[in-house]
């Protein structure tokens, strides 16, 4: 039995591809925009003014900063010329990188090799953005990728 092509089924069928295309690029656009962090500066051109002036400073100081979770325990390491150091730290939000849902703020305690605090991570991206604070005053500002040590 041969069945005759008429014009609604090929109507349906490209009503239904479009349709499944269009839901999926709005579904695609709504997780975009409900997941966005936000601005990382609330003027750009202002925050540029003293970009490389600050840049200049901060790596001035020589600081290796780098972190790690092991057990839901954050370590952060601060090195200048290969020693471990204390800075102040003014603000650290441990968190992923593409939404602000899971921020944690952590209160380190500094144990003479790194600054340690309880965190709830789980598998995947997790960024620790920091403001530090040098003892003559230079403001220490980074973003670091979380390396996670195999339990």
């Amino acid at each position: 039995m041969i069945r005759e092509l008429k014009g609604w089924h090929v109507f349906s069928g490209f009503a239904g591809a479009f349709g499944i295309i269009i839901a999926v690029n709005l579904t695609l656009a709504y997780k975009a925009v409900a997941t966005f962090p936000g601005l990382e500066v609330r003027n750009s051109y202002v925050a540029s003014q003293s970009f490389d002036v600050d840049r200049a400073a901060q790596e001035l100081l020589g600081w290796n900063v780098s972190a790690e979770v092991t057990h839901d325990t954050l370590r952060l390491f601060i090195h200048q010329s290969g020693e471990a150091i204390a800075p102040i730290i003014e603000e650290a939000t441990f968190g992923r990188a593409t939404s602000v849902a899971a921020d944690q703020t952590p209160v380190f305690v500094f144990d003479g090799t790194a600054y340690v605090a309880p965190v709830t991570a789980g598998p995947g991206n997790w960024n620790l953005r920091l403001k530090l604070r040098a003892p003559g005053g230079t403001l220490f500002q980074q973003r670091v990728i979380v390396a996670h040590v195999a339990s």
